[in-house]
């Protein structure tokens, strides 16, 4: 067995020097160790050969991390020559300054301790020290010169900072050091992410405010009774999928109903100033707001608690929002729609008599609970990572972006640090579902899926109903499935995946005030499950389903979506309604064959999840519903034999001037 210590020239020469230390120790027969690579044991300092023992004897769960960070403050080829300690003859301020800003815990309980001995009262190391320290955080953060991943770091030092400290504050009966405003933060009913929602809190947090976070899938009720309570300054709600909206626009209306008048801060990948000025900022007469990034969240926040400008700031935020809801409104009314009669009219025609149809070699549905996540890291597209810690470019090129090509090569470093802790612990696990089936469209818009002739599900589609150009036709899914008429079998799939583990990963790393690593644990989770359905999905086109077998597309490709047929998703442009998803849980049996169960909202839990169709035909392709009219509203309802009400209920966003 062979070991190789990467990292730091003075790490590493520790690192094989106390390997051989304790290998001998134990008895080891004989070892290979390159001579030049080793440091007189009793020469190592003391802080870096605890953690190297740490790491070498696993003495805690977190070694690795602790000693990665000790890390950055280590360089140069030689032990006594490489700790860059230079910042340590600063003065006191200065080094505390420094660790926040530099992300580096390694000395802030030494440096903290020495300033309480100096201070009256611990509180003011929190009010003093950490504070001014926190500013400069917040003054670089602002300016656009430290970003999002490294305050997320300065937190984690913080934390820690304030963590030994409050005994102290606890001891003497002191007040705690009064935040600048309390914030709730919570995400909505039938929700299950969170991510962006825990970046938003903990940048908030590092600006001195208290954050009331209530988690995932929290219902009105309950962040009304809080909010009132624990009298907050100001709400903010996250949401991922589109149900979400609606309990957002119900929240403002029972703001209002209760005369509340805190702000109300909107946020979420399906969220935009759009949906926020036309529906949620209606319905209540005091400050809504829509928060895109977790960079403005400070500042906005800020000038919504500014007792001296506030007013003024709201005002002038609705009088935007009203000016923008009222060109959107208007050029919604500019676009056209035709019937559902006249869009089934202009439906996309395939040549069913010479388009090829390929029988999948394996009808059924399949179940795989064991799959290596090594499997997987090769079809990990890292762009929407970064994008989820405020770094936009496009990977590889942002890792030598000008502007954040440092901070995004450390955070790639840090993910692929955790990946292999992940793959090596078995930390995280993979599980997913998938069938194929015989398959036909029917009545147009539905498509029978089939089992030995007999109906077992039926899919329904929307069709695009926006008036186009003669000879562009209004898409529906059912048009890449032959006709019954046509009197030839065909197939669809549909599938789950999903990555189990992850929140109990995070909450492991938040419990020791780590949101750095928690959060970069969710957002690895996604990744995977993303990474899953793509490697999926070419098992299916290559193997499974087989009609792509000849196939040698790159990564790159993938990501392109370069392939061969397509694997659309409910919630998504093509297949808005997430209520189909029901309908892919009762064929697949999904919560029973791999645990994955959707919420109220439809939202599937765990949330590192991803669930679609296959469609195989070579003329198959993804696109956008685009807003429909009233027609097709009652067509689907009768068809999925549910009121009309309650398809308004889940289409509503793709509803035109609704």
């Amino acid at each position: 067995m062979s070991f190789s210590f990467r990292g730091n020239d003075g790490v590493r020469e520790a690192m094989h020097s106390v390997f051989l230390y304790h290998a001998i120790q134990a008895g080891m027969n004989i070892g290979i160790v390159n001579p030049a690579l080793l440091e007189v044991y009793d020469d190592i300092p003391k802080d870096l050969l605890e953690h190297v023992e740490d790491v070498i004897l696993d003495r805690r769960d977190d070694a690795t991390e602790r000693l990665l960070d000790f890390a950055e403050t280590v360089k140069g080829s030689k032990v006594e020559k490489g700790l860059d300690l230079s910042w340590r003859e600063n003065p006191l301020q200065d080094r505390i300054t420094h660790a926040l800003v530099k992300g580096i815990d390694a000395f802030i309980i030494e440096d903290v301790e020495q300033a309480r001995q100096k201070a009256e009262k611990p509180i003011e190391v929190i009010e003093g020290h950490l504070m001014i320290g926190m500013n400069v955080v917040g003054d670089l953060f602002g300016a656009g010169k430290m970003f999002l991943p490294q305050v997320v770091k300065s937190a984690r030092v913080m934390k820690k900072a304030v963590g030994y400290l409050n005994p102290f504050i606890e001891a003497e009966k002191g007040d705690l050091q009064e935040p600048v405003g309390k914030i709730l933060m919570a995400t909505v009913k039938g929700d299950v992410h969170d991510i962006g929602k825990n970046i938003v809190s903990v940048v908030l947090a590092c600006n001195n405010y208290e954050i009331i976070d209530l988690g995932v899938m929290v219902p009105p009720e309950k962040i009304i009774e809080t909010a009132i309570n624990e009298r907050v300054d100001a709400i903010g709600l996250s949401g991922l999928i589109t149900p979400s909206l609606d309990e957002m626009v119900y929240l403002a209306k029972e703001m209002q109903r209760q005369n509340f008048e805190v702000p109300l801060l909107i946020g979420g990948a399906t969220t935009s100033k759009a949906h926020t000025a036309v529906k949620i900022d209606t319905q209540y007469k005091n400050a809504v707001v829509h928060v895109n990034d977790a960079s403005r969240a400070v500042t906005v926040v800020g000038d919504l608690l500014n007792k001296k400008s506030s007013n003024e700031y709201v005002a002038k935020l609705k009088k935007d929002y009203n000016e923008f809801r009222t060109k959107f409104l208007k050029r919604g009314k500019e676009k056209s729609y035709i019937s559902l009669q006249g869009a089934r009219k202009r439906k996309y025609q395939i040549d069913w008599e010479t388009s090829k149809i390929t029988t999948p070699k394996e009808i059924g549905v399949q179940v795989l609970k064991q799959l290596s996540l090594k499997e997987l890291v090769p079809f990990i597209d890292w762009s929407p990572f970064f994008r989820s810690w405020d770094l936009h470019g496009k990977f590889p090129a942002i890792l030598n972006d000008e502007i954040v090509g440092e901070q995004a090569s450390q955070l790639f470093d840090d993910a692929q640090e955790m990946i292999k802790k992940i793959i090596v612990k078995q930390l995280l696990k993979a599980k997913a579902v998938f069938g194929l089936f015989e398959a036909n469209s029917i009545n147009d818009d539905d498509i029978s899926i089939q089992k030995s002739g007999n109906e077992i599900a039926v899919f329904r589609t929307l069709r695009q109903q926006l008036k186009k150009r003669e000879g562009i036709p209004n898409l529906a899914l059912a048009d890449f499935v032959a006709p019954k008429e046509s009197e030839k079998t065909d197939y669809m799939g549909a599938f789950c995946v999903s990555i189990f583990g992850a929140q109990e990963l995070a909450e492991s790393y938040k419990a020791k005030e780590d949101d750095y690593n928690a959060i970069m644990a969710q957002a690895i989770a996604d990744r995977f499950a993303e990474a899953f359905a793509e490697y999926l999905h070419k098992q299916i086109r290559t193997k499974h389903w087989g009609y792509a077998v000849e196939e040698n597309l790159t990564t790159e490709d993938l990501i392109k979506e370069s392939y061969k047929g397509i694997r659309p998703a409910p919630g998504y442009p093509a297949c808005p309604d997430h209520l189909e998803k029901e309908t892919i849980w009762e064929l697949l049996n999904v919560e029973k064959n791999i645990g994955v169960t959707l919420t109220e909202s439809l939202a599937m839990w765990p949330a590192a999840a991803v669930s679609g169709y296959y469609f195989a035909n070579s003329e198959a392709k993804y696109f956008g519903l685009g807003k429909i009219i009233d027609d097709q509203v009652e067509d689907y309802a009768i068809r999925k034999g549910i009121t009309k009400e309650k398809a308004r209920k889940w289409l509503h966003p793709n509803i035109a001037n609704n």
